[in-house]
Formats: C-alpha cells, sequence, structure tokens
C-alpha cells in the first residue's frame, strides 16, 4: 500500500502481520507491544487501535523512519505512541530503559543476512529480560540459501510457524505488493527455548 501523498510505502509483510493481530485482536487490550523495524508502523498502529500498549522502534540511523512511524500515528489519532530509535544489535540506552513487553513485532526484518544476527541478538536480549514475551514475524521468501535456524540455535531460541490459512491471510491480495517479482510471506513466532522443567 502507497500513500502518495506521504510517499509511505507499506510491504506486504506488514499487511500480513497486520491481519494475524486483527484476527487475535480480543487477547491485545493491555498487552505491553514493542514493533522493531517499524517503518510505517502498520502493524503496531494495528495493535494500539486494538488497546495494546505499544511502543514503535527503528533504527536511530533513520530519522525519515521515525518520522513515518510518528506520522502514521499521527494520522491514526496514536498521538501518545512513543517512538523510539533503536538500532539492531546496539545495547542502547533507549533499548535498556524499555519497560516489559509481551509481544515483539517484526514485519520483513529477516530481509538482508548481514543483519540477522543483529536482530536476533536484540531479540533474544529483549526475551531473556521478557522470558513469557514472543516475537510475532512475518518475512518474504527470497532466497533458498538464506536461514536463521543456525542463529537460533545458538541464541537457544524456537520458532513456531503460522500457517497463513490459520488466520485468513492466505488471499492473495492480502499481501499484495506492486513490486515485481513473486512474493511468498510466511510467519512465525519466535520464543526462548527452554529445556523441560525450568
Amino acid at each position: 500500500v502507497l500513500d502518495p501523498q506521504y510517499g509511505m510505502y507499506v510491504w506486504p509483510c506488514a499487511v500480513v502481520l497486520a491481519q494475524y493481530l486483527w484476527a487475535h485482536r480480543d487477547s491485545l487490550p493491555g498487552k505491553r507491544v514493542l514493533e522493531i523495524g517499524a517503518g510505517v508502523s502498520l502493524p503496531g498502529v494495528v495493535a494500539a487501535k486494538c488497546g495494546a500498549e505499544v511502543t514503535l522502534s527503528d533504527s536511530e540511523e533513520r530519522p525519515r523512519c521515525l518520522r513515518n512511524g510518528r506520522r502514521s500515528c499521527l494520522l491514526n489519532g496514536l498521538p501518545h505512541v512513543p517512538v523510539l530509535g533503536l538500532t539492531w544489535g546496539r545495547v542502547s540506552p533507549a533499548l535498556l530503559a524499555l519497560p516489559p513487553v509481551d509481544i515483539i513485532l517484526g514485519s520483513d526484518v529477516f530481509f538482508d543476512p548481514k543483519d540477522f544476527e543483529d536482530i536476533l541478538t536484540t531479540i533474544y536480549f529483549l526475551l531473556e529480560k521478557n522470558p513469557q514475551a514472543q516475537f510475532w514475524t512475518t518475512y518474504q521468501v527470497r532466497s533458498a540459501d538464506w536461514s536463521i535456524e543456525a542463529l537460533l540455535c545458538k541464541w537457544k531460541l524456537k520458532t513456531t510457524h503460522i500457517p497463513l490459512h490459520s488466520f485468513g491471510a492466505d488471499k492473495e491480495h492480502l499481501g499484495n505488493s506492486s513490486l515485481p517479482g513473486r512474493h511468498t510471506i510466511e510467519m512465525m513466532i519466535i520464543s526462548l527455548a527452554r529445556s523441560e522443567g525450568t
């Protein structure tokens, strides 16, 4: 979805993650939600509209992304949602000062393999601080060679694959994109891999 007035593009993965949030909207009121790599922030905005306490974040090195997140909040009547600069893989004062979270959102953050470890380092840090939290993420399958499996093992994280049809997101028009090429979108929930009895 492209907003020509503001030049903000909503990636197909964000639409699919927003659909998952909408399908689970009854569980969101009062939940503490952090969206990473938020950009235009569609999933975070949907979570906030459904009653979650949302914090949006994107790289502190990308002020335009942070401005777009703030603009999305204003356009959707959510002027009090905080938008923070958090850079993946960096333990910053903003990361350390984050309030507790229940759900971390990330749509299409697994885009460039050079960022995968930084993303999972940040996710692991957040899950260690919030052991019951989950990372809900959608991603576009771009290459069979790109995998996070080894990194998940390294950081002792587990994944649960969420079939798109289970929340009505397998419709062709839902994650539609004006970009060329095939867009296979997947969803997974990442959490700490705890051994039994702990």
